[in-house]
C-alpha cells in the first residue's frame, strides 16, 4: 500500500514539474484559412516586417499596389473570374506572370488554363498587381457555374447551416441612394412644379423657340437648380463609384482624397461635391475666357443652355444605376457599354446644344467664336471622354 501512495506521490510531483514546461512550450499558431474553389472578398497584403501575408483590413491597412489569395485551383477543372482593369494590371500565379492587360476593360479568366502543364491540384497563391495604384478589388468575382446532379437524382441534402450569399459590394448603398434620389426628385417636382417643368420638357430642349428662349432668360442661380445640380451631381457620382472605377486610380485625385475602397458612402459623397464644384464653377471659368476672348455676352446662355442640357440628360443616370443593380452581376459588359453610352451622350450633347444655341446668335464659322467654343467646350469635352469613357 504504501508502495502505491508512494508511486502516486511520483506521479504527481511528475505532472506538477511538467506544467510550466507546457505553459511555457505552446505557442499560439492562427491557421491560415482554407483554399476555396472560388475568389472571396477577403484578400492578403504582404507584411514586410514579418515577411508573411496578412488579411487586408481597408479600415486599418493603406492601400496596396498587390494582393494576394490563395485558391484551391484542380487542373482541367474550369475556374472562371471576371474583373475589370485599367492598362497594365497583372496577374501572377504561384509568383509567376500569367496575364498583363495591354489595354483598359473588362476581362475573364480561366485560372486552371493558367496553371502550367503537370501542376498538381490543390492551394495555389494568385496575386494581382497594378503598378500605378491600387486595383479594383471590388470588381474580381467568380462565374462557377452551379453543379447540376446527373438526370433522374436528387441533389444531395445540405449538412449544417449554409452561408447566405451575399450581392455585389454596395447593393444596399445604392439602392438607398437612389430612393433618396426618388423622394427628392418628386418632392422638387411638387414643390416647384412651373419650374421643373420648364427643364424637363422635350418640347424645350428639341423644339419650341419661345420656351427655349424663355429658360434662356430666367436667372441660373435659383434654389431648385442648385438642388437639380446637387441631385444630378449625386445620380453622376453614383454611377462612377459603381461602373467607372477607374476613376479613383487618377493619380491626383486619390493623393489628394485617399478614400479606402470599401468607404463607398463617403466615395459617393466625395464624388457629388466635386461633380457639383465642376458644374457650379464651370461659370467662373466661362467668365474668364470670355474676358479672353472679349466674348463675355455669350458666356450667360452658353451657361444657362449647358445646365439645362445636363439636368434634363441626368434622368437617364438613376435608369442606368437600376440596370447595373439588375445586371451586373449576368451581364458586366452590357452595362458597361449602357452607361459608357448614357456618358458620352451627356457629354457630347451638352456641347452639341450649346454649339447650336451660339450658333443662332453668331454664326460659327466665325473662327473667333469657334475658337472659343472649343477653348470652353470641346477640350473639356475630350478631357472627360478620356477619363471616364475611354479608359473602359
Amino acid at each position: 500500500m504504501r508502495a502505491y501512495r508512494f508511486r502516486v506521490l511520483l506521479w504527481v510531483l511528475w505532472l506538477i514539474g511538467l506544467a510550466p514546461s507546457l505553459a511555457w512550450g505552446v505557442e499560439y499558431r492562427p491557421l491560415l484559412p482554407a483554399p476555396r474553389a472560388g475568389l472571396t472578398a477577403d484578400w492578403l497584403i504582404y507584411d514586410e516586417a514579418r515577411n508573411r501575408l496578412v488579411l487586408y483590413l481597408p479600415d486599418y491597412h493603406p492601400p496596396a499596389h498587390a494582393y494576394y489569395q490563395w485558391l484551391s485551383v484542380q487542373p482541367g477543372k474550369p475556374l472562371p473570374i471576371t474583373f475589370t482593369a485599367p492598362k497594365n494590371l497583372s496577374l501572377f500565379l504561384d509568383n509567376r506572370l500569367v496575364f498583363t492587360s495591354d489595354r483598359a476593360a473588362a476581362y475573364t479568366l480561366d485560372i486552371a488554363r493558367l496553371l502550367p502543364a503537370g501542376s498538381a491540384p490543390g492551394p495555389h497563391l494568385l496575386c494581382v498587381w497594378q503598378p500605378d495604384g491600387a486595383p479594383s478589388l471590388a470588381s474580381f468575382r467568380s462565374t462557377l457555374a452551379p453543379v447540376l446532379a446527373p438526370k433522374g437524382q436528387r441533389p444531395a441534402p445540405a449538412t449544417g447551416a449554409q452561408p447566405r450569399p451575399r450581392g455585389h459590394q454596395g447593393q444596399n448603398v445604392f439602392v438607398g441612394f437612389l430612393l433618396l434620389l426618388g423622394l427628392l426628385y418628386g418632392g422638387l417636382r411638387t414643390m416647384y412644379q412651373p419650374g421643373f417643368s420648364r427643364i424637363y420638357q422635350l418640347e424645350g430642349l428639341w423644339g419650341r423657340p419661345s420656351a427655349e428662349q424663355d429658360f434662356l432668360t430666367k436667372p441660373t442661380i435659383t434654389w431648385l437648380n442648385v438642388a437639380l445640380v446637387l441631385l444630378f451631381s449625386l445620380s453622376f457620382a453614383l454611377l462612377l463609384v459603381a461602373i467607372h472605377t477607374n476613376i479613383q486610380n487618377i493619380v491626383i485625385l486619390r493623393q489628394l482624397f485617399d478614400v479606402p475602397e470599401s468607404a463607398i458612402v463617403v466615395r459617393v459623397l466625395l464624388y457629388t461635391v466635386l461633380v457639383a464644384a465642376f458644374v457650379l464653377g464651370k461659370y467662373l471659368f466661362l467668365e474668364l475666357m470670355g474676358y479672353i476672348f472679349d466674348l463675355t455676352d455669350v458666356v450667360m446662355v452658353q451657361y444657362r443652355e449647358f445646365v439645362r442640357t445636363i439636368l434634363f440628360t441626368g434622368l437617364f443616370l438613376p435608369v442606368v444605376m437600376l440596370l447595373y443593380l439588375g445586371l451586373n452581376q449576368r451581364l458586366p459588359e452590357t452595362v458597361l457599354w449602357v452607361s459608357n453610352g448614357v456618358v458620352s451622350l451627356l457629354l457630347v450633347g451638352s456641347v452639341l446644344r450649346v454649339a447650336r444655341t451660339l450658333h443662332r446668335r453668331a454664326s460659327l464659322l466665325n473662327l473667333h467664336l469657334f475658337s472659343y467654343l472649343c477653348a470652353t467646350e470641346v477640350i473639356p469635352l475630350v478631357v472627360l471622354l478620356k477619363l471616364i469613357v475611354f479608359t473602359y
